[in-house]
């Protein structure tokens, strides 16, 4: 019985760190896209950087041991296809919806996720919730009504965004699902054929809009920017540091 206990009493405990972990995660992530967008606007050009970098990233780690995903399968590419343009559609929408919407409307809006996931698993045949998990989804959707009626900065715009994105992340959700099941696949393995596959699309597509190679240059003009702040304030610390020995000294 005390073991029982214990077992039951560790699963919280990690449940909990998990919350709570993946809490300040999706918070943080939303500010520092706001912050970042809020300076350099071009965010299609910012999904293209994050899918290259995603790819390299678990490419190496796969050479070195880091991660066990397999390599690319051309059957498994094709069948994982729709994943990858609903994923890219659903961040390039809620990037697009960051600009217009505040952070507070974004959230609200964004939990509409649930519900829509809820409905698209009705039917597609995956049974029905219990009824304290319904409730509780649509008591966050009519928070998320409430908050909209009274959200006094209004962006068409953003609005459209925000609400094309929940349905993109509904559809990347159920097919995630659907095709891990299917394949056997990893989080890391599904991530990786994600950015892999969209990489060609987004590279397109950034041409084909004129936004690159200018936004490069911005991008690189802003970095150059922000070394040589933090440079001079290391500057600046090292000559105060030094003026403040100097005085101890005499």
């Amino acid at each position: 019985m005390e073991i029982r206990t214990d077992a039951e009493s560790t699963s919280f405990s990690s449940s909990l760190i998990a919350a709570v972990s993946y809490g300040i995660a999706s918070m943080a992530m939303v500010f520092i896209n706001k912050a970042v967008l809020m300076q350099y606007a071009h965010s299609m050009t910012l999904l293209t950087l994050q899918q290259l970098v995603t790819t390299l990233l678990i490419h190496f780690g796969r050479k070195m041991g880091y991660t066990r995903a397999r390599g690319v399968d051309l059957a498994t590419a094709k069948q994982l296809l729709p994943v990858s343009f609903f994923y890219n559609a659903n961040v390039a929408f809620a990037l697009a919806s960051l600009k217009g919407v505040n952070i507070p409307m974004y959230i609200a809006i964004k939990r509409l996720t649930p519900l829509a996931v809820l409905i698209a698993g009705c039917f597609m045949g995956k049974g029905r919730p219990t009824t304290q998990v319904t409730l509780s989804v649509i008591l966050t959707a009519a928070g998320v009504l409430i908050a909209a009626l009274g959200d006094f900065s209004f962006d068409l715009f953003g609005y459209s965004m925000a609400f094309i994105s929940v349905f993109f992340q509904t559809m990347y959700l159920v097919l995630v699902e659907k095709s891990g099941a299917e394949n056997g696949l990893s989080s890391v393995e599904i991530m990786f054929y994600n950015s892999f596959l969209s990489l060609p699309f987004l590279m397109f597509l950034i041409i084909a809009t004129g936004e690159f190679p200018y936004s490069l240059s911005v991008l690189f003009a802003k970095v150059r920017l922000l070394t040589l702040f933090f440079g001079s304030k290391l500057i600046l610390r090292y000559h105060v540091l030094n003026v403040g020995i100097f005085c101890l000294l005499i």
